[in-house]
């Protein structure tokens, strides 16, 4: 049905001029189409005060010109010169040029980014306005070209009238089955095309589907289906075994719907609803329901995957959903023509938001891949002529680390974006890839601090203006290095930190500005946590990412640390994000994760680090020539822990947790080796030498 050889599907009799999601009776209530004076007003805000502010420079500089006319006239033209340059002089001595200097090297990427946005704000406004859902978005692309590939997956092709077709017989089946507004299903399917079919067509009855990350097992898979009061879970024939194994531990009412997605009808067991027979079965008009859907009604949860406790369920909303795919891509540059190929997980915002979200919202043609593959990145971005490639996490490390070959430069990719792109390899991946242009952005999916690098400024994930730094309300403040809690001034406001001072990053919460709202997520008591009060001003709210940033002279901002990663040895801070850039890049782009740990009786954290390394090939010898040349003294890992496996998340980042609480200790399995001083070497770490380190007879 769905190869490159299948015909076209008829699309006058497969769809209808009625928008998908929209009930009867709304069309005619006009107050679902209004915007609150109040949601306008903080849209508009950030291009009324650039306004306001020019226009209050304009007057100043008119007044200043006009007063050395009055003095030029009455005093003469050459008192007026030296009153100038005693001014310049003094204005210099005081050291307020710099500003001058900054602003004018700044200007031109703030006005760019400015432009842009505006772009997102007028697009943001329009679809409230009309409060036009997801559904709706991408039915208006089904009748703008319906043949147009949508989705290429491994030897399928598409088109935006099938996926319309699909996810129509999705909203069906489960309208048919009492499933309304508000109810929940949770999907847990690998990447293909009907994982997104599946979400969407839910969406257009109002149904939130919780998308769940297909690595869970048992009690955390479990956690994921009840936290999200989840009425019913769509699962892929592939994950049966998962679905077994919990059987006895969700609830009797949860109903189970199997699908194989290939038509094999035999493989689907009889004890669940075959979704495969149903869909082949439903009908593929548009449904028409009682209850309106709305611009702000929830549309899916995604699970953030942290490195610690069990997954979270972030709301996202029809509005945050397009906000966040707006914002990508007018910041961007993206275009309606491009195609986009990412490899990622789509239960995950980067691969199932930020790049679905240019198929559903612009009609851009996307690439998706089962898993990701370090070899076949690049070949399959010129095999599916790709012109904007996605990445996350330690990818472009695990690309870089393939030999070179003549086919490199050999692809239409005109920009990669993503995050997690390390400034230490920056430069090499994209001399040795040719790329044009890098969007490192950075954000959280439950997050309103999200930003983007716009001008290929390496390491940078993003700037706020110095000029007129308002205009997009967010900053880093100053935090305490131990509780990680804001640290506030004499009138109780949190205090923003200075050029090159690292601290937190938050964003100012504006509850009816979608790219400033903070939904939380399903837990309110989670919720609760990552919010603060009274930092700009009195009785304002933020959100707190718990990430540590700088910012550069120029409002270049540049990712640190997590809240809790850096840790304190010998008196100093230790950053483990530098750290394992700098290992990385010594031992041939192998995986390693650094951490502190804890010596019974010693101040601080011992730095240790844990690397990756079946078949021990790491010359330790060698690690620690290149550490010494790389970093200080307090910084160089006490420990060194080799691997026979490595955790990952979801989104490639390494986990830690588990890895710091084992510590040292050589019973744990893996050969552990300490840094010797007096012979400046590591050496393995045996029982004995543990209890002595540990006793304080050995010192590290």
């Amino acid at each position: 049905m769905h190869s490159k050889n299948t015909d076209k599907v008829n699309v006058k009799s497969n769809t209808t001029d009625v928008e998908c999601g929209k009930s009867v009776e709304s069309k005619n209530l006009d107050e679902e189409k209004n915007i609150s004076r109040r949601g306008i007003y903080s849209k508009t805000r950030p291009v009324r005060v650039l306004i306001r502010k020019l226009v209050i420079m304009s007057v100043i500089i008119a007044a200043l010109v006009a007063l050395g006319a009055v003095i030029g006239y009455f005093l003469g033209w050459i008192f007026l010169i030296q009153i100038i340059i005693v001014a310049i002089v003094a204005y210099i001595a005081a050291g307020k040029w710099r500003w001058w200097y900054v602003a004018v090297m700044t200007a031109p990427r703030d006005i760019r980014a400015l432009y842009r946005y505006i772009f997102v704000l007028i697009q943001i406004k329009t679809l409230q306005r009309n409060n036009v859902t997801i559904a709706q978005l991408f039915q208006r692309n089904v009748k703008k070209h319906p043949n147009k590939t949508c989705i290429l997956f491994e030897d399928q092709e598409w088109t935006f009238a099938q996926v319309e077709e699909y996810s129509n017989k999705i909203a069906n089946i489960f309208k048919g089955h009492g499933y309304k507004k508000g109810d929940k299903v949770a999907l847990f399917l690998e990447n293909k095309p009907e994982f997104i079919c599946i979400w969407l067509g839910l969406s257009k009855i109002g149904v939130i589907t919780p998308l769940i990350n297909t690595n869970l097992r048992l009690s955390t898979l479990v956690h994921s289906i009840t936290v999200s009061k989840s009425q019913a879970v769509i699962f892929g024939t592939e994950l049966s075994n998962a679905i077994s194994e919990i059987l006895d531990k969700i609830e009797a009412e949860v109903a189970l719907y199997q699908i194989s997605c290939n038509n094999n009808i035999a493989n689907v067991s009889q004890k669940y609803h075959n979704l495969d027979t149903l869909v082949k079965d439903a009908a593929s008009t548009c449904p028409t329901i009682k209850e309106p859907l709305n611009y702000n009604d929830c549309l899916v949860y995604i699970y953030t995957s942290g490195t610690t406790g069990l997954p979270k369920a972030a709301v996202i909303s029809n509005s945050r959903y397009i906000f966040i795919a707006a914002a990508m891509h007018w910041l961007t540059n993206f275009k309606s023509s491009d195609i986009f190929y990412t490899p990622l997980p789509l239960y995950h915002t980067a691969g199932g938001c930020m790049t679905v979200g240019q198929m559903l919202i612009y009609g851009a043609t996307i690439v998706i891949k089962k898993k990701f593959s370090a070899s076949g990145y690049f070949e399959d971005c010129r095999k599916y002529k790709a012109t904007v490639a996605q990445y996350i996490g330690e990818m472009c490390r695990y690309i870089l680390a393939v030999p070179p070959g003549e086919k490199d430069k050999r692809h239409n990719v005109r920009m990669i974006y993503g995050n997690g792109l390390r400034p230490q390899i920056w430069r090499e991946f994209v001399d040795r890839f040719n790329i044009k242009n890098v969007g490192e952005f950075y954000g959280a999916t439950e997050g309103n601090a999200n930003i983007v690098n716009i001008d290929n400024t390496v390491g940078a994930i993003g700037f706020v203006s110095r000029i007129i730094p308002s205009v997009y309300p967010i900053s880093i403040i100053k935090v305490d290095e131990h509780t990680g809690e804001p640290i506030r001034d004499a009138t109780g406001l949190c205090m923003p930190c200075k050029p090159n001072e690292p601290g937190v990053f938050v964003g100012k919460i504006i509850p009816n500005d979608p790219s400033r709202a903070f939904l939380g997520y399903v837990d309110k008591e989670a919720s609760k946590k990552k919010i603060i009060y009274d930092v700009f001003h009195h009785g304002d709210s933020a959100f707190l990412s718990g990430d540590i940033l700088v910012a550069d002279e120029f409002g270049y901002l540049f990712f640190k640390d997590r809240t809790g990663d850096t840790f304190r040895w010998k008196g100093e801070n230790v950053s483990t994000a530098e750290v394992e850039a700098v290992m990385s890049n010594i031992i041939d782009y192998k995986d390693v994760v650094v951490y502190g740990v804890e010596i019974r009786g010693q101040e601080g954290r011992a730095g240790m680090a844990a690397i990756l390394d079946p078949e021990e090939t790491v010359n330790l010898n060698e690690l620690f020539e290149g550490l010494k040349k790389a970093l200080p003294s307090y910084a160089r890992p006490i420990f060194i822990r080799i691997l026979r496996k490595i955790d990952l998340t979801g989104t490639y980042k390494l986990k830690k947790n588990d890895l710091q609480q084992e510590g040292f200790d050589p019973s744990k399995g893996d050969n552990i080796y300490y840094l010797n001083i007096n012979k400046g070497a590591y050496e393995k770490v045996t029982n004995d030498i543990y209890n002595k380190i540990n006793d304080g007879i050995l010192r590290v």
